[in-house]
């Protein structure tokens, strides 16, 4: 069967682009150069003098910006008129320019002429239904195709061109003795419905323009609501990843500060973690990928979970950082990935603990009468993921009967001093805490105020994630 021709209403010359034809006395076409006037055919044609030669530019210039500016509004009217006689008269937008309008005479040609520069589908609504496709027919279980067990969906045709162009807005023309069928029209998912026979150009022009602006606002209000579902379900999401400590049955006070350095996230490539082991000693860690996007987000996630089931396991020191390194291996994205940690983990008797530094910056601990210091770092040692086959020594170092020990990513450090290139560094960060501990904060107003602070000199949100840890022990 021969494809069918759509049928197309004729449109200005100005509209569609093209240079009006000449008449037989106004000279020769401006699509057609006279003969004599191309250099290649006229050694002796005259050359441009460099005024002209401004001029044509400038006006290339404008031709090259006039045609990268909005087109007018295009209607694709999708109607079976046998007499042919046009339903829709002169159209013009809100700016006075003719509104394209293309014709189909059924959903084939429509579905055809249905291209990105569509803006507004007029549907008649008497145009008859497509055949159902013998599996769609099949799950219907009564051969009609419109799903509702009718036999006789009258909005078929509707519905067929609003799963066709989800993105188009669509206005439905039926009589004006059928305005409820008009109005399930709407109902089903047409922006408005006019009537076929008290058409004219006015109106139809305000109703396409109003169509196509309720539509983008109605594509923009369902992409807000959209990215609103995906924003609660990733921070139910990352909340749920964040840690809950495990320290029943220790007299040890707990504390956290976590900031994200990614815009409206809950989690960042620092992780951090505490448990109690049935033996009493209670085990803390901090750590910090490189990186601030998801992917290191998830990996911390992991370096985490395979931590706390080390360390329950019974890991510790050395064999759980090499532990830890392998782990890091299998789940980095690229071999340039590697994470710095900090492990503690102290005594049931909580007078001392074990220290190991995975290239990360050394705890600092305080007590009464005793101002805050940064517990020995000498033996450091290398990142995770960095050198195969490195070691990580487990330092001895004693805290007292009553201390604060504080763990931190290096996030807290790294921000500006006021408005030049100092940072605030490891020594800023101690003098600061010192002076918050003389003021007596402690816990989470400790942990609150230090953050707070760091932000203030820095002027602004901190460009890396920021973790804290703070433990505290009381006779």
């Amino acid at each position: 069967m021969p494809v069918p021709v759509p049928r197309q209403r004729a449109i200005p010359a100005a509209e569609c682009g093209q240079a009006p034809a000449a008449s037989p006395d106004s000279g020769p076409s401006t699509e057609q150069a006279p003969p004599g006037t191309n250099p290649a055919e006229n050694p002796t044609a005259r050359r441009e003098n460099p005024t002209e030669k401004r001029e044509k530019t400038t006006n290339e210039t404008t031709d090259r910006h006039e045609s990268t500016t909005p087109t007018n509004l295009t209607l694709l009217l999708i109607e079976d008129d046998p007499g042919g006689s046009p339903i829709v008269p002169d159209l013009l937008d809100q700016s006075g320019k003719p509104i394209r309008v293309r014709t189909a005479r059924n959903l084939t040609e429509a579905e055809r002429l249905l291209t990105d520069d569509v803006h507004c589908i007029l549907l008649d609504l008497a145009l008859s239904a497509p055949a159902p496709s013998p599996a769609r027919a099949s799950a219907d279980g009564n051969g009609d195709g419109d799903g509702d067990g009718s036999g006789n969906d009258e909005l078929a045709v509707l519905r067929h061109v609003l799963e066709l162009a989800p993105r188009h807005a669509v206005l439905a023309l039926t009589s004006s003795s059928d305005a409820e069928r008009g109005a399930e029209a709407v109902a089903v998912g047409a922006q408005d419905y006019l009537f076929r026979d008290e058409l004219d150009g006015r109106l139809l022009s305000r109703a396409i323009r109003y169509a196509v602006e309720r539509k983008r606002s109605d594509s923009a209000e369902r992409r807000l609501a959209e990215g609103r579902l995906r924003a609660q379900e990733n921070r139910r999401l990352e909340r749920g990843l964040l840690p809950t400590p495990l320290l029943a049955g220790s007299s040890l006070r707990f504390a956290a500060r976590y900031r994200p350095g990614r815009s409206r996230a809950l989690l960042g490539g620092d992780f951090y973690d505490v448990v109690r082991t049935p033996d009493g000693t209670v085990h803390a860690m901090i750590g910090d990928v490189c990186g601030h996007g998801p992917d290191e987000a998830a990996l911390g996630v992991e370096l985490r979970i395979a931590w706390r089931a080390l360390t329950l396991a019974g890991l510790c020191g050395d064999e759980l950082l090499g532990t830890l390194q392998q782990v890091l291996e299998h789940e980095r994205s690229d071999d340039e990935i590697f994470a710095t940690l900090c492990a503690v983990d102290i005594a049931p008797d909580g007078r001392r603990a074990g220290l190991c530094l995975a290239g990360h910056p050394s705890p600092l601990v305080a007590g009464p009468g005793t101002p805050a210091r940064l517990l020995p770092y000498d033996n450091n040692g290398p990142a995770l993921g960095l050198l195969p086959g490195a070691r990580w020594p487990r330092m001895q170092v004693e805290l007292g009967s009553e201390w604060s020990l504080m763990l931190y990513t290096d996030g807290l450090i790294e921000g500006h001093v006021g408005e030049g290139r100092e940072r605030l560094g490891q020594d800023g960060m101690v003098e600061m805490v010192r002076r918050q501990f003389a003021e007596g904060l402690q816990g989470e107003q400790l942990l609150r105020a230090t953050v707070n602070e760091v932000r203030e000199l820095n002027g602004g949100e901190l460009a890396d994630d920021v973790a804290v840890v703070l433990l505290d022990r009381t006779p």
